[in-house]
């Protein structure tokens, strides 16, 4: 069987979980990684097997010649990184959020125009959102009317929040939509449908970091759902939960009965005037939430070789990036100031 070659850029704490992913994917081959701390490529190397590293991500394209090469940097290397790929050829698959602002992300998605390219939007693809989508279309709930999920990440409080994971994200001008709420826009546009209109409220909750860790953001669907997103990264959830696995309890609500999705991966299904039951359906507490990296590299490997179109190709990512700055924007009328970089 002919391989895919891959080769990756970044070495960073989720970099560890899209590795593992690749290496149970035997359609694909890593056949090079780069990254410019040598003690992250030591260990990169040892734990997957992965013996060629470079320091320049250039020289190792140039180099290796590969089919596809996986982004997992930070946002502000992704426009250079994925245009001088595109420039070789080379497919890519790039972690969210896909760029700094809008305006950029559409010139980032017309310079890869010649090559295929998908964003690694992983939080449509935990096993929970791919049932609810499956009863939603089934036809479960009836006509879907509201989506509300409410998350507590408790990692940004203190004097030294979100350490040791990503500590960066103190000196973030934007952060709790920038870089959590994207996946949730991008989710509920798969399970609801594309965005008509949008609203939020913002705050700052520890003084330490420079951005927003709270808020609430409202979005109306095209079909005239409404989904909320209740979220904050300071306080916890409910002692004994996991809050990196779901990231949160939603509520799915129809004409005809709801769904409710519970902090440890249980979905509970309740028609109207009935009482409700716990769906059967398979997930696993491996990688990160519900293996979803792994989902979403599979979905990339299959569509690679069948042709067939990504969920979240570049320019159907546009529509995540355009809803993200009208939310930024939305919560400036109600009096939130966005830090300068």
């Amino acid at each position: 069987m002919k391989k895919l070659k891959g080769v990756c850029i970044g070495a960073g704490y989720f970099g560890h979980f899209q590795y593992e992913a690749w290496n149970r994917i035997p359609e694909v081959e890593i056949i090079a990684f780069c990254d410019l701390d040598e003690e992250k490529r030591k260990t990169i190397s040892e734990k997957y097997g992965i013996e060629t590293s470079y320091e320049d991500w250039r020289e190792m394209l140039d180099k290796e010649q590969p089919d596809f090469v996986d982004v997992i940097t930070p946002p502000p290397t992704h426009f250079e990184m994925c245009t001088e790929a595109a420039k070789r050829g080379i497919h890519i698959i790039c972690q969210k959020p896909l760029a700094g602002s809008f305006e950029k992300a559409k010139e980032l998605v017309a310079n890869c125009s010649n090559v295929r390219l998908m964003i690694h939007e992983n939080f449509r693809y935990q096993p929970w959102h791919r049932e609810i989508k499956r009863q939603i279309e089934a036809g479960a709930i009836g006509t879907p009317f509201s989506l509300n999920m409410r998350s507590r990440m408790g990692d940004g409080w203190g004097d030294t929040p979100y350490t040791p994971r990503q500590p960066y994200f103190c000196d973030y001008p934007r952060l709790l939509i920038y870089e959590t709420g994207i996946h949730f826009i991008d989710t509920f546009r798969y399970l609801m449908g594309d965005i008509e209109e949008v609203d939020c409220w913002l705050r700052q909750l520890n003084p330490v970091i420079k951005a927003e860790d709270c808020g609430l953001m409202i979005i109306r669907h095209n079909n005239g759902c409404l989904s909320t997103w209740d979220a904050n990264r300071y306080n916890e959830p409910p002692t004994g939960t996991k809050a990196r696995y779901t990231f949160g309890e939603m509520l799915v609500e129809g004409s005809k009965g709801s769904l409710r999705l519970h902090t440890d991966g249980k979905i509970d299904y309740q028609a109207l005037g009935e009482s409700a039951v716990t769906l059967d359906y398979e997930h696993h507490d491996r990688g990160f939430a519900g293996d979803c990296p792994y989902a979403c590299q599979r979905h990339f490997v299959d569509c690679m070789l069948d042709g067939s179109e990504f969920e979240t190709s570049g320019q159907d990512y546009l529509k995540n990036m355009e809803a993200q700055q009208a939310i930024y924007e939305a919560a400036t009328k109600h009096g939130w100031k966005i830090p300068t970089e």
